[in-house]
């Protein structure tokens, strides 16, 4: 089975008294692999590499790869500086990662020769797989298809993961079928935007490249069997149970909040476990994804 296909899940990287907590987030990963899903993806924006040091993403790698057990490893290495990310691509390395995960960090407007010339860099300098994150919420730097043929073409490019595909499911298989055309068979597609990502995989996407499956596999898991096994109307039907989950995620701009509060409730990791200045959800707040935790018969499993 190609690693970069199925479910790969982003943990958390927890925070408390403004240092990484080692425990917690060596527990959330051992989670993961227990559950069994495909991969685990640390240091994604679930994981809040941005906010890291370089010694920090270092020790978030090699704590990832220890506790996965044979669950293959991704390691975001996303930077704004080209230097900056061949470093954490060299501690990816040193730790046994199976892939690495880049974004396109910008604060001046990137072009998409700026973006090419990342992505060469790192394909020039590493042997590792390497998954082009189309992250365009944080990143504020928007793929295009030909940015896509271009940088695919590139030797090591495994994998691509693009946002949220339509919702209408002909438009959606539409436009993962023109990212497909464009794009090498090797180089998988993988689907974020957890509301949409049975969508996505019933359009034929490979992967689902998944920040809720970080605290709560096991739904996530149900969704990608489903698809995997051609039972669209299944997959389907497992996404639109946790609705009021994906509501939760429009409201709060994203998921990283809730799904912070969830970890939380679950006592996975501490109060407040996100790096500051991001000061997670109020008490009312964490008291309504409490509540929709509980009616949809959620556990930390």
């Amino acid at each position: 089975m190609n690693e970069f296909t199925g479910l790969s899940a982003f943990p958390l990287t927890p925070i408390k008294d403004d240092a990484l907590d080692e425990r917690a987030f060596a527990g959330l990963v051992e989670r993961l692999a227990m559950a069994r899903v495909d991969s685990i993806t640390a240091l994604g924006s679930t994981g809040s590499y941005a906010y890291l040091s370089s010694a920090e993403r270092a020790r978030v790698a090699r704590l990832a790869v220890e506790h996965a057990g044979d669950t293959p490893v991704f390691v975001g290495v996303g930077a704004l500086r080209t230097s900056h990310v061949l470093a954490h691509v060299e501690s990816a390395e040193t730790a046994g990662a199976a892939g690495v995960l880049l974004a396109p960090m910008t604060y001046q407007p990137l072009t998409e020769d700026d973006v090419f010339e990342l992505f060469r860099n790192v394909t020039e300098h590493t042997k590792l797989p390497v998954i082009v994150y189309d992250n365009p919420g944080t990143t504020h730097f928007t793929f295009t298809i030909d940015l896509y043929a271009r940088i695919s073409q590139l030797p090591g490019i495994a994998s691509i993961k693009i946002p949220g595909v339509p919702a209408d499911p002909t438009k959606a298989h539409e436009h993962v079928a023109t990212i497909r055309a464009a794009v090498p068979e090797h180089v998988t597609i993988g689907v974020s935007g957890d509301a949409l990502a049975a969508t996505g995989l019933n359009a034929g996407c490979d992967a689902w490249y998944s920040a809720i499956a970080g605290a709560l596999p096991d739904p996530a898991l149900a969704i990608t069997r489903a698809a995997q096994q051609r039972r669209a109307e299944d997959a389907v039907t497992e996404s639109d149970r946790l609705k009021p989950l994906w509501s939760l995620f429009g409201e709060h701009g994203g998921s990283l909040r809730v799904i912070a509060a969830i970890a939380e409730q679950f006592g996975l990791v501490s109060r407040q476990c996100l790096p500051l200045p991001i000061q997670g959800l109020g008490d009312v707040d964490r008291i309504r994804v409490a509540q929709v935790i509980d009616e949809l018969g959620l556990d930390s499993q």
